[in-house]
């Protein structure tokens, strides 16, 4: 389990559907770029995949009161 880098971010969120451009996939990458770093020494032993693909939406959605 590598950092995912923004090059990588774009075909991944096509893929799910929701179109980023280099600004958003660099946001994303520096976003959850630490998660993939404090998850480095245990990558592969737990059955977890981080998925930034939908990254945008979440931070969009609105959330009701």
């Amino acid at each position: 389990m590598t950092r995912p880098t923004p090059k990588e971010i774009k075909p991944i969120a096509q893929i799910a559907g929701v179109a980023v451009d280099d600004e958003i996939a660099t946001r994303i990458s520096n976003s959850i770029g630490p998660a993939f770093e404090g998850f480095e020494a245990i990558a592969g032993t737990l059955p977890f995949d981080l998925e930034p693909a939908l990254y945008p939406i979440a931070q969009t959605q609105k959330v009701s009161k």
